[in-house]
């Protein structure tokens, strides 16, 4: 199945050049944010930056494979790719080893390995497969149904090892199935149950049903185009339902931690006493990284010149919390670089999508970007306080080697399917 070799020169260049700009000045704040000392012995592999030297290392031999391997093999296969990481994230209810209080890692020797991050590329190919099957009409309920099951296995099976970042991560795939056919009106329904939980949160239940109501009246007095009775009653009570059943699930279901850190993003906690406690404890980390953010101004402190970084206020600021040291390191210019560097990506993953000749080829590529995004949207507004903490690492940039050579892979094997025609920008 190796094979066109020959063909590098037609490989994507633009989207490598941007991987590595990330990959290296990933590894530049990596490397300060776990540095001690004054000296730094650069192969210390018993420090993150010295491991993080050998995933780089590792990365250009797993991207030459990835590059060698027939494109065709990535379709054929993609069934068996799915099944295979399914159980491998199964066989971390038996052999699994428990970190942070998530069951996500298999310890090999002297390492770990994350399973649900390689997931996610196995899901795009599933999602992909399924789609572009000449059987498949996504219009239709029976085979939104098995793309649903398709997403939901894996989801169900991380959210179980207690790792919610990476659950919700594959919500991306429901932009995949859109820009594919999924009617709008599943778009109009899910936007509407985000806003209508928040609200819901914040302002309660009651108030979130009178607006619902009051809003609906006005739309069928305004709007040309009016409602049926019938389909303005079933809107209220589907309303009426999600925002009692949100504030169940929020006080009843949800781990004291999660409510926290919900309450906290949410600013649902008046007394200042708590708010302080919050700021002490679970909230630490967000609330030492706004600082570190802050305190970089346009230009930042310098390369290694930062003083939360370097004195460790923020704890294991190498992994997902990386962003805090570009903002304290590289200030506001530093910060936007990063958020360019991703934004570049994800549009020429995307142009590239539309380009691509078989459908399986788009379909996957949307997923690709999807993932990117967000995981990339995640995570800064995870850091700058602007959504709530949820442990998810930013791709190609935070410490990790199963991160890195999972977004690599993902990646890769998208370059290698666009290979097949020359892409111009």
């Amino acid at each position: 199945m190796v094979r066109d070799t020959n063909k590098h020169f037609k490989f994507d260049w633009i989207t490598i050049i941007l991987f590595l700009l990330l990959v290296g000045f990933g590894y530049l704040n990596i490397l300060s944010a776990s540095h001690s000392g004054n000296t730094i012995d650069y192969f210390d592999f018993s420090q993150p930056y010295g491991k993080q030297l050998i995933f780089i290392f590792l990365t250009f031999g797993l991207i030459v494979l990835l590059l060698a391997i027939d494109a065709k093999f990535y379709e054929r296969f993609s069934s068996i790719i799915y099944i295979i990481s399914m159980l491998s994230l199964l066989g971390l209810f038996i052999f699994g080893k428990n970190v942070n209080g998530a069951t996500s890692w298999y310890a090999i020797g002297g390492m770990t390995i994350q399973p649900s991050e390689f997931a996610k590329m196995a899901t795009a190919l599933a999602i992909a497969k399924h789609v572009s099957d000449l059987n498949t009409n996504i219009n239709t309920l029976k085979d939104q149904l098995k793309a649903l099951i398709i997403i939901a296995i894996p989801a169900i099976l991380v959210l179980l090892q207690n790792d919610t970042g990476s659950t919700i991560v594959y919500g991306a795939f429901f932009f995949v199935l859109y820009r594919e056919g999924l009617p709008k009106y599943y778009l109009a329904i899910g936007i509407s149950i985000i806003i209508v939980s928040i609200l819901s949160l914040k302002f309660g239940a009651i108030i979130t049903s009178t607006i619902a109501l009051i809003l609906l009246v006005g739309f069928h007095f305004l709007r040309k185009k009016k409602l049926r009775i019938y389909q303005s009653i079933l809107i209220l009570i589907v309303t009426i339902a999600v925002s009692f059943g949100i504030k169940f699930f929020y006080q009843n279901i949800l781990k004291p931690h999660q409510q926290d850190r919900i309450s906290l993003w949410l600013r649902l906690e008046k007394d200042p006493d708590k708010l302080e406690e919050m700021k002490k404890t679970f909230a630490y980390n967000l609330n030492e990284s706004e600082k570190a953010i802050s305190s970089g101004g346009l230009t930042g402190r310098g390369f290694m010149e930062g003083t939360r970084t370097t004195g460790k206020f923020v704890p294991e600021q190498h992994t997902d919390y990386i962003f805090s040291t570009v903002g304290e390191e590289w200030g506001f210019l530093g910060t936007t670089f990063v958020v360019v560097l991703f934004v570049l990506l994800i549009i020429r993953i995307l142009h590239l999508a539309e380009r691509q000749k078989t459908q399986f080829s788009r379909v996957y590529g949307y997923g690709v970007a999807s993932i990117i995004f967000i995981h990339f949207l995640i995570n800064i507004g995870m850091v700058m306080g602007l959504i709530p903490t949820i442990g998810i690492p930013l791709p190609m940039f935070s410490y990790g080697g199963s991160g890195l050579w999972a977004f690599t892979i993902l990646l890769f094997i998208f370059i290698k399917l666009d290979s097949n025609k020359i892409n111009e920008w």
